[in-house]
């Protein structure tokens, strides 16, 4: 486990924590390189249903640490290595949460931002900070934010570097749900556990299908994956009979 990150797995659910203490949970150079290669054996293991992202203490991550750069080249490079982890973050087939406390700036915003769904504890401010270092922030992860949050809540964020308190977010849309500080993790367990209990199937193609446009042949793909699956029959039944569903379907592969 690289330095700065954690994993616990329990109850189908991957928590993977932000934690670097001394930097208020800032991402280094090292811990972006890692997170796709972590996040990789867990998209790829059956017995992972839903991801949950969070960090350490009362902070979720206060952005990236750029205090070992010292010319273009180096944070250049950085910044690159943040656009892979956060698309690596973004393409994870399985629903992703963000359980947010405390600050999530710069990078730890361009991180919650590449979740399904984002939880936050009362108090959470939300900031994206390029424009206090002359920093171009990147295309896609614009997009992404844009597409989140509406274009005026992006250019707000962007031109400003302003942090927007937790009422805010969620009245933009950057956040979906607050809570007190104190039920964050039980709420977000919660929800975490109702979607394990869910149908795969209708998750990872509603995912793909919400991401973007699908690539050719992937409605027929999902098509075919839902006519040769229990899971449909399985619902109706036990919606009909008034029982809790049993969903088998995996993904092909697994």
């Amino acid at each position: 486990m690289p330095p700065g990150l954690a994993v616990a797995t329990a109850d189908g659910t991957a928590t993977v924590t932000i934690a670097n203490p001394a930097r208020r949970n800032a991402m280094t150079p090292a811990m972006w390189a890692a997170l796709p290669g972590l996040l990789a054996p867990l998209a790829a293991d059956p017995a992972v249903r839903v991801l949950v992202l969070t960090g350490a203490g009362d902070t979720f991550c206060a952005g990236a640490d750029i205090s070992g750069f010292t010319d273009a080249a180096g944070l250049r490079e950085a910044q690159e290595a943040a656009v892979a982890a956060e698309e690596a973050l973004a393409a994870f087939p399985k629903p992703t949460l963000a359980a947010v406390r405390g600050y999530c700036v710069g990078g730890g915003c361009q991180l919650a931002v590449a979740c399904d769904l984002r939880f936050a504890a009362e108090g959470a401010l939300f900031g994206v900070t390029p424009a206090r270092l002359g920093i171009v922030y990147p295309a896609s992860s614009t997009r992404r934010l844009v597409r989140l949050a509406g274009p005026a809540t992006a250019k707000h964020l962007l031109f400003s570097a302003e942090l927007i308190d937790h009422e805010r977010a969620l009245r933009t849309g950057l956040v979906d749900e607050v809570c007190p500080a104190d039920r964050l993790a039980k709420r977000v367990r919660a929800y975490a556990d109702l979607l394990a209990s869910r149908s795969r199937l209708t998750q990872y193609a509603a995912k793909e299908f919400a991401a973007d446009s699908p690539g050719p042949g992937r409605e027929a793909h999902w098509a075919a994956q839902a006519a040769g699956s229990p899971d449909p029959l399985e619902g109706a039944t036990a919606f009909l009979t008034r029982r809790t569903p049993h969903f088998t379907w995996t993904p092909p592969g697994t």
